[in-house]
């Protein structure tokens, strides 16, 4: 399939996804399914909740907190002693302190960042009993918390937002298993491995040599890792891997399945605030962002590398190939990285420390925008809306009136909540990064020297930071600097939003609506979509600039080149543009 059709093909299912399984998850979340109650209510009773004990936003977050500490013991617990655990038929060892805590963390915030080959570090039991438990576990987190925030505007007077417990249960049971069990079985039809027999040995007899293949529970692994933005693959070559990822078909399923829950998320935003139009307006903002940063990284790939070229390769026909699957080719693996980096999923079908530079920088500052468009899933929906208020304070200013969204005055605590939770990531990264660069344990830990070596940090703590995952692969990220501080920046990066995010949901919930008058400011319409797009890249771009100017750019700068044009040419046009 090429890419103008994979394009087609994606904006289909991703309408299809919008309004049904929008209209599904709208219905899930007001409780108005049960199909699976026989499940469900024994859950309830263990945990000793029900659908209509409703929690402040104070208890909705300690509950988080509370379970989200649980499972991040649990977790460190499974990989120090998975070696009289059973399910390892390689008969693989604990995993030392260090990378036990970076990988509990990292599964446990959605980022599913690896610092470990999966199949020689982690067994059977672990890959199933700890790290997809929590592909399931942190979506429907995120997911719940995202619901909580838009009941937050939805409501009026309300001193509650919902009750954690019940919407991580329903999000599990009636959101992500029914999708990851269907497309499963695709999977593992397409080719992908579903097995517990351990790895395969095949001898060549006429080397004198055996050969290990690893095998696994990949299929429905793969399918969670897509559906629940979680990027862990089975596998340290993630998605490029034939077992996980091994036809066009699913790798077009992947994309899909990455996108599904995010754009849904939109329209049970509309639906749920009693305006549709309004999540129309976010998914546009979203879509723009997306197409535009596609567009830009798909063309930047299709140009020769400039390093190959300098190395006496100057025909490339194909584009960037180097670190691309031939399966897919350069712009397919451009869109995939772009669906992976704009959301929080962060799985790969190449390397992205291979791309050229300004395609890297296509990929990295996909992060830095905060991943809005259209983000993970929960996380993209909240973290958008939370600029959306910031967006709305700016179009209040500019109008002489009291912001408002949605009917609720946005005022100092909004804003302020608002503006804590958006600059977490940026002052994390920025901070992580420059403490990266000025002590030698992290300076050892980049591949290469100079931008490039820069740019590897950057888009190390950008990636965590955001509960990514993605990695430019010349990293070396497993030593106790980066495990501990990249564990840091990933809780950073979920729960000092999450906090903040909750805070709002219950502050907004409280509110009681205004009316609407001739003065109130649109937001749902194309201007509000512009000034949403805007307040997003401004904010972006002013932390970022410099930091991204010492890493791609320069490397950019340095080939001689700009997207095919020399830096000759450029400046003698510059020159003729001030100096006609």
């Amino acid at each position: 399939m090429d890419f103008a059709w994979t394009i087609v093909a994606l904006v289909v299912l991703m309408a299809v996804a919008w309004r049904f399984l929008g209209a599904y998850m709208v219905a899930v979340y007001e409780t108005r399914v049960h199909f699976l109650g026989f499940i469900e209510r024994p859950i309830y009773r263990l945990i000793g909740t029900a659908p209509d004990r409703e929690q402040t936003w104070k208890r909705y977050a300690t509950s988080l907190l509370v379970f989200s500490a649980v499972f991040l013991l649990l977790d460190y617990l499974i990989f120090r002693i998975q070696g009289s655990l059973p399910l390892d038929p390689q008969h693989l060892g604990a995993v030392p302190p260090a990378l036990s805590w970076n990988t509990a963390v990292s599964f446990l915030t959605n980022t599913n960042w690896q610092n470990y080959a999966g199949e020689t570090t982690m067994s059977y039991f672990s890959q199933m009993g700890a790290l997809m438990v929590q592909q399931f576990v942190s979506a429907a987190v995120g997911i719940a918390v995202a619901v909580a925030l838009i009941r937050g505007f939805a409501r009026k007077g309300s001193a509650t937002i919902g009750n954690f417990w019940v919407d991580t249960v329903r999000g599990c049971l009636y959101v992500l298993l029914p999708i990851a069990f269907v497309f499963g079985i695709v999977f593992v039809g397409q080719g992908a491995v579903q097995t517990l027999s351990g790895p395969a040995h095949i001898k060549d007899a006429l080397n004198g040599v055996t050969q290990t293949i690893a095998l696994g529970p990949v299929g429905f692994m793969e399918v969670i890792k897509e559906l629940g933005t979680n990027g862990g693959g089975f596998f340290n070559a993630n998605g490029a891997h034939p077992f996980e990822n091994p036809t066009g078909l699913t790798n077009l399923f992947s994309m899909a399945l990455i996108l599904c829950i995010p754009v849904a998320l939109t329209y049970v935003f509309g639906k749920m605030v009693g305006a549709l139009r309004q999540g129309v307006a976010v998914l546009a903002a979203m879509t723009i962002i997306f197409g535009a940063w596609t567009a830009f990284t798909a063309y930047a790939e299709h140009q020769p590398n400039p390093a190959v070229a300098a190395a006496g390769v100057v025909h490339q026909p194909t584009g960037n190939m180097e670190g691309k699957e031939v399966r897919f080719g350069d712009t397919q693996s451009a869109l995939y990285d772009v669906t992976s980096t704009q959301t929080s999923t962060g799985s790969v079908d190449g390397s992205n420390d291979s791309y050229t530079p300004i395609g890297g920088f296509g990929l990295l500052t996909g992060m830095m925008l905060g991943e809005v468009s259209p983000g993970g899933v929960g996380s993209g929906l909240y973290t958008i809306l939370l600029f959306a208020i910031i967006a709305v304070f700016i179009g209040g200013l500019m109008i002489g009136r009291t912001p408002e969204y949605l009917g609720k005055k946005i005022q100092a605590r909004e804003v302020k909540l608002a503006g804590f939770a958006i600059l977490v990531m940026p002052i994390t990264v920025l901070v992580l990064t420059g403490i990266a660069v000025s002590i030698h344990a992290g300076r050892a830990g980049p591949l290469n020297a100079g931008p490039h070596g820069f740019t590897e940090i950057l888009y190390a703590f950008t990636s965590q930071a955001n509960n990514n995952g993605s990695a430019f692969a010349g990293l070396t990220g497993n030593h106790a600097f980066y495990n501990v501080t990249g564990g840091i920046a990933m809780l950073m990066g979920r729960f000092a939003i999450i906090v903040p995010t909750l805070a709002l949901a219950g502050a907004l919930g409280a509110k009681n609506l205004v009316p609407e008058s001739a003065g109130t400011f649109r937001t749902d319409n194309t201007m509000f979509v512009g000034l949403l797009i805007g307040v997003i890249l401004i904010v972006g771009g002013l932390t970022f600039f410099p930091a991204v100017s010492l890493g791609p750019i320069v490397e950019q700068l340095s080939h001689g080149k700009f997207f095919g044009v020399s830096m000759a040419h450029l400046t003698a046009l510059a020159h003729w543009r001030l100096f006609p």
